[in-house]
């Protein structure tokens, strides 16, 4: 026995094995791609809101230093010697109107590139005019006098023909002017943008013939959008 036990302590004692390691794969390339589109991502979410904070940092500065204050139109006569519908719906007409356009804008410009008038009646265009173009300064009125003559077939159903027989009786008859423009602003040496607002003039025009009006024409405020 205690041979054996001397045999035993005498060879090299290491403890029971040590079991190998494990060997994990991971998928480097996925893990990679997807940390490159997110820092991708992040860039231009970053570049993005940059550029709109500095857009609209830029476009704030522009304001409180310009002011821009609307264009206003305003009709202040009318004059409509010849308003007949025949039996076959051809309409008659002979309309002139002065229309005044105020730039009140204290450093801004305009360059009238395009002014197109139209009138309407019950939403029927009977006629529609090409003015000249112009530039207008800064804090200045403008006049614009077109003019609707000549006659034109007008599609009315049973409700226009009665409004129309009533606005006939009263001597007053519900007309529509409106302009198509296309316009640019002129700051300084800058000529700022193309924009194409619509103006819309609702006139109450009553009935000139022979010398004896039926009314007096109130001046109307047109309204304008961008």
């Amino acid at each position: 026995m205690a041979d054996v036990e001397k045999q035993t302590l005498n060879k090299g004692y290491y403890g029971p094995s040590i079991p190998p390691k494990s060997r994990s794969y991971h998928s480097h390339g996925r893990g990679s791609g997807c940390g490159c589109c997110c820092c991708l991502l992040g860039f231009l979410l970053k570049l993005i809101v940059t550029v709109v904070v500095i857009v609209g940092i830029a476009v704030l500065l522009f304001w409180l230093i310009v002011r821009p204050n609307k264009v206003k139109f305003h009709v202040v006569d009318a004059s409509l010697t010849e308003f007949n519908l025949t039996s076959d719906n051809i309409l008659q007409y002979n309309l002139t109107v002065n229309m005044t356009v105020r730039n009140p804008n204290k450093r801004i410009g305009i360059y009238f590139d395009r002014i197109e008038a139209k009138a309407y009646y019950e939403d029927a265009l009977f006629d529609s005019v090409e003015l000249e173009r112009y530039y207008q300064g800064h804090k200045s009125t403008h006049t614009l006098n077109p003019e609707f003559t000549g006659e034109n077939s007008v599609s009315l159903g049973a409700s226009e023909l009665s409004t129309f027989n009533s606005e006939k009786a009263s001597g007053t008859y519900s007309i529509d002017v409106k302009l198509r423009l296309r316009i640019r602003f002129k700051l300084g040496i800058l000529k700022i943008g193309t924009f194409k607002p619509k103006v819309t003039c609702d006139l109450k025009v009553p009935l000139d013939s022979d010398g004896t009006s039926s009314g007096t024409f109130q001046t109307t405020k047109c309204d304008v959008n961008f």
